[in-house]
């Protein structure tokens, strides 16, 4: 005996859901205009479907599943050049965005991405066993890291985030490591785009972009530095 589950999305209207999708390499499995917009997308072993509702606001959706995957990162990259063909550039604020790739302290790789039915669909691949939140960093910077990544993506905090990593950023207190501030400055110019600042956010990824780093610590903090050239990206005109 085996069991599939298969996620029932919401979105307004069917046809912007299924152009993102097709844009991210999915397969359009069926469609059905009447009497209810309905429709399946599949790509490999990933089945999601959606159903449209007239007055559904995607701004206000709580609407999110997980998908497992043993392949995280070539499936990120494939996403990331779908929408990059499709769009003319990655989408990282507003609705739709692709989110992030990175290491969680519950053991999983993952990325989260909005579609433009505001459903929220995580994306990720198990590092390790325990799948419980491991402890808070007590070290400052990685404290204030920790924190500002949960408030700004599983929380959909960006404000609070935003005093988190500013905090950090102007005290004199604790130095960052070059890559810990790669992170807090790319992080924060993420957050600025949310935040509508868009002057912030290009004069945090000058400094991003001007941080001293070593060979190893590019090679550790590749995640960091491969969001920071999507975040340029849109920073373009």
């Amino acid at each position: 005996m085996s069991e599939t589950c298969v996620p029932i999305l919401p979105c307004r209207t069917i046809p912007p859901v299924l152009d993102f999708y097709t844009a991210l390499g999915f397969e359009i499995t069926f469609q059905q205009r009447s009497p209810n917009p309905y429709a399946v997308v599949e790509r490999g072993g990933i089945q999601l479907q959606f159903f449209g509702m007239k007055r559904f606001d995607p701004t206000g959706s709580f609407s999110t599943c997980y998908v497992l995957t043993d392949g995280v990162d070539a499936l990120y990259e494939s996403f990331r050049a779908g929408l990059k063909a499709a769009y003319g550039r990655v989408p990282v604020i507003g609705i739709p965005r692709l989110g992030a790739l990175k290491d969680t302290t519950y053991g999983m790789r993952q990325f989260l991405m909005t579609d433009p039915g505001g459903n929220c669909v995580r994306v990720g691949q198990r590092t390790g066993e325990d799948l419980h939140h491991s402890p808070a960093p007590r070290e400052a910077v990685a404290r204030a890291l920790h924190h500002a990544s949960l408030m700004a993506e599983s929380k959909d905090d960006p404000a609070t985030a935003a005093k988190i990593l500013d905090r950090v950023l102007e005290s004199a207190e604790e130095t960052p490591t070059p890559a810990q501030m790669l992170e807090l400055l790319t992080l924060r110019a993420e957050i600025a785009f949310r935040l509508g600042d868009e002057r912030a956010a290009a004069s945090l990824l000058e400094r991003a972009g001007s941080v001293p780093l070593t060979a190893g610590e590019r090679a550790a903090a590749r995640d960091a530095l491969a969001r920071l050239e999507t975040l340029r990206t849109n920073a373009s005109p």
